[in-house]
């Protein structure tokens, strides 16, 4: 009993593990984005009020 036990919760926190890691690199790379198109709309402000 305690080894199916021993096999479930390690199969459910390797699973959570890459869950998170999928999670952060989308999270990075969603803000990296979100930066740079703020970064391009600043700059080009100045055109569009002209």
């Amino acid at each position: 009993m305690s080894e199916k036990l021993y096999k479930t919760v390690a199969g459910v926190g390797a699973g959570s593990l890459a869950i998170g890691i999928i999670i952060l690199v989308t999270g990075v790379v969603t803000g990296t984005l979100t930066i740079i198109n703020g970064a391009r709309l600043i700059k080009r402000k100045y055109e569009i009020m002209i």
